[in-house]
């Protein structure tokens, strides 16, 4: 929600600036001076709720990996403090984080240990990969290229800046999209597997 409004306040900025290109009288200053103001706030905003959203992302996946742990004897590749610092660590980012979460997966889901016989040969999830793979590139797109727009100063340069910004912004909700996608499904494999074990079949001997 946060990143769609966002990209109703670049929209509205763009639309502005260029009106203001084609005809100068058309705009009055003060209107450029609100979507000043908006465009910041917009940017804390977006910020506080990068930063919320990232720490109940690591809440649930520290609980997530230990319901995996209770549900598959297997072990895990990487040690708990990695599921913090994959995340920061350089290169090690590029696949940590994604193992960690591979794994979790593996152990969750019904079925999918018998299949290998252990955690590093199962075979990986698609809507995990899908995750990653996008993860990566609206990072890519919105770290690595934010500096060339970040202290844009003319109306042209501004404008360009307003277009990065609804980019990134789709990118983000694509990403955040299949990042729900994979905490709902693992969440689902683990109370069906932790209901199984609490209610065992009438059948069983």
């Amino acid at each position: 929600m946060v990143r769609v409004l966002a990209s109703a306040v670049d929209v509205q900025r763009v639309v502005l600036i260029d009106r203001f290109l084609a005809d100068m009288r058309s705009v009055p200053l003060s209107d450029l001076g609100t979507s000043d103001r908006l465009y910041s706030l917009s940017g804390l905003v977006e910020t506080v709720a990068y930063y919320a959203t990232a720490v109940m992302f690591l809440i649930w996946l520290f609980r997530a990996r230990a319901n995996a742990e209770t549900l598959s004897p297997w072990p895990h590749r990487r040690a708990r403090p990695w599921l913090i610092f994959g995340w920061f660590a350089p290169v090690v980012s590029l696949w940590f984080p994604k193992q960690i979460v591979d794994d979790i997966w593996t152990s969750s889901k019904p079925g999918a240990i018998q299949e290998t016989g252990s955690l590093a040969a199962a075979r990986r999830s698609g809507l995990v990969w899908a995750w990653w793979v996008t993860w990566w590139v609206t990072s890519f797109v919105t770290r690595g290229l934010s500096p060339f727009y970040a202290n844009a100063k003319e109306l042209p340069a501004i404008r360009d800046a307003a277009l990065f910004g609804i980019a990134g912004n789709i990118l983000t909700i694509g990403a955040a999209a299949l990042a729900i996608a994979v905490v709902l499904t693992i969440t689902r494999f683990q109370e069906d597997r932790l209901r199984a074990m609490a209610w065992p079949s009438p059948y069983t001997v």
